[in-house]
């Protein structure tokens, strides 16, 4: 199996040189880009297609989701060496930052196949969403990221955030139209640092868990939170789960995040399931 590395310089705090580095050391004249833009990684996908089998992303779930994406239905390989704030993907997909274990997978070439979906035709891998989530996202960016940011942001955001309005397009989703603090789309259990908004979640069952979320109280904040970080959020007054496969609705709201990078997406939006269109390393 013939391996490529494609490396986003602006993850993990800017810091791959150690990674090259140790890289370097441990394969002959590696094959990598370290990618300046969209542009770059596609044309150098394109330029290596013929002769590569896996594309590893080093980087963050936009990172993952930007390569990914050019794998799409094909026979080649997405592999992962997480660098990001959260790693949501990778840690789902049992990617970690030991390269040797990296290269042991990249030489036994074992591989399965996962679902992907897409909000509008944006493609996600991991969560997307929009409302509360979306708004974060926004403000985080201007951060210097980091978990600490993240959690810091989110609380500024809460209460401030007006909820979102959703309207369901299909007659048997219309019980569930309302205001909602946020509605995530999630192909994995975790956003990322291991908080679980949809502990149920199956990334290769031809299915998206939508996740309706009302804004609660101050006093549900420790349960929402202690919930999400242990695996055990659940259908209750003020969470809600649809395992949908294709769906429809209006939300009057322009921000999304798309595997937590920012984006504005008009309405009405439309998610549709991609079932098993990606291989990745196992």
């Amino acid at each position: 199996m013939q391996f490529a590395f494609i490396i986003n310089p602006y993850s993990a705090r800017k810091n791959y040189q150690p990674f090259l580095d140790n890289l370097s050391k441990k394969i002959e004249n590696p094959l990598f880009l370290i990618s300046q833009s969209l542009e770059d990684t596609e044309d150098f996908i394109k330029a290596h297609w013929n002769q590569v089998d896996i594309f590893v992303a080093v980087g963050g779930d936009g990172t993952i989701s930007v390569v990914a994406q050019k794998l799409i239905n094909t026979d080649k390989i997405l592999a992962v060496f997480p660098a990001g704030s959260g790693n949501g993907f990778s840690n789902e997909t049992n990617f970690n930052k030991n390269l040797d274990t990296l290269l042991a997978k990249v030489k036994s070439g074992n591989w399965k196949a996962i679902d992907t979906f897409t909000v509008n035709g944006s493609f996600s891998i991991n969560v997307s969403g929009t409302g509360f989530d979306g708004k974060v996202v926004k403000e985080f960016e201007k951060t210097s990221r980091g978990f600490k940011n993240y959690i810091k942001v989110s609380i500024k955001t809460f209460f401030n955030y007006k909820p979102i309005k959703i309207k369901f397009l299909e007659e048997n989703y219309k019980p569930y139209n309302g205001k909602y603090l946020m509605l995530n789309v999630a192909n994995t259990r975790q956003f990322g640092n291991n908080a679980y908004i949809a502990p149920m979640a199956s990334k290769s069952d031809g299915l998206v868990d939508l996740v309706l979320v009302k804004k609660f109280p101050l006093t549900y904040s420790p349960f929402f939170a202690f919930r999400m970080f242990t695996k055990r959020l659940k259908d209750d007054d003020y969470v809600t789960y649809l395992p949908v496969s294709e769906i429809e609705f209006k939300v009057n709201t322009k921000n999304w995040h798309i595997d937590g990078e920012f984006k504005k997406i008009k309405s009405p939006i439309h998610i549709k399931v991609m079932p098993k269109s990606l291989r990745i390393l196992v």
